[in-house]
């Protein structure tokens, strides 16, 4: 293995691992004694990379802008091609106008070849019938999952009755007919998926619930696990 590339396998080891990641699971990602990938950590940060932590402790990688970014072979490209015109068709405006950009800024980076086959690929997504658009900001919504912050909103079930909800949201799922919130209800004291198109007049709060959102996020899917977690209907 080439010295370049062993430095491009370990610094897509420091992309992919838990942080901090230690030496020695570096080491054995990339086929090295762990003096070697020290001595390999330290050639990163000259060629301009920030990693934090030192021996003993990990390695967490910071990324820096000064970093050319990692090439990607023809399978990536054609998953990332998937993965953006799945977007496209399934997103809110806002996402799918992002994912339009990100495929624009990939044509412009990547080399002749690989560029030509971005917009040559053999790989599409189609939707025919596509999910209903939110009836809310869903750019709002998905920042404050982001900031960890209650939100307030009018909702109205699946049997036509509307209630004022405060919730706790932990993320937003795509599914095959609708997009919904995963989040804690305060109302009914428990985990509920509310489908964006119900949603309506949504407020941001400033409580914070960040250190309870890692837990809830575990205990939702855990209970989604058990109980056959299907998508919300009607």
């Amino acid at each position: 293995m080439s010295r370049t590339h062993r430095l491009f396998q370990l610094m897509t080891a420091l992309r992919r691992l838990p942080s901090p990641v230690t030496a020695a699971t570096l080491a054995q990602e990339t086929g090295v004694s762990e003096r070697t990938l020290y001595r390999d950590i330290d050639t990163l940060r000259e060629l301009g990379a920030v990693i934090d932590g030192e021996a003993g402790y990990g390695y967490r990688l910071i990324e820096d802008a000064h970093l050319p970014p990692l090439g990607f072979d023809d399978e990536e490209i054609e998953a990332l091609v998937l993965g953006l015109r799945e977007v496209v068709q399934i997103g809110d405006p806002a996402l799918a106008e992002a994912a339009e950009t990100a495929l624009s800024k990939l044509r412009a980076r990547l080399p002749d070849r690989q560029a030509h086959r971005l917009r040559h690929a053999v790989l599409n997504a189609q939707r025919f019938e596509r999910p209903p658009l939110p009836g809310i900001d869903s750019r709002a919504l998905r920042q404050a999952c982001w900031d960890e912050v209650e939100v307030v909103f009018d909702y109205v079930d699946a049997k036509g009755a509307a209630t004022r909800r405060r919730a706790k949201p932990l993320g937003i799922s795509f599914f095959q007919f609708s997009q919904c919130l995963l989040a804690w209800c305060c109302l009914r004291q428990a985990f509920r998926a509310f489908r964006l198109d119900r949603m309506r007049a949504l407020e941001r709060t400033d409580t914070s619930f960040r250190p309870e959102r890692v837990p809830l996020l575990r205990a939702f899917l855990a209970d989604a696990k058990k109980a056959s977690f299907r998508e919300p209907q009607g």
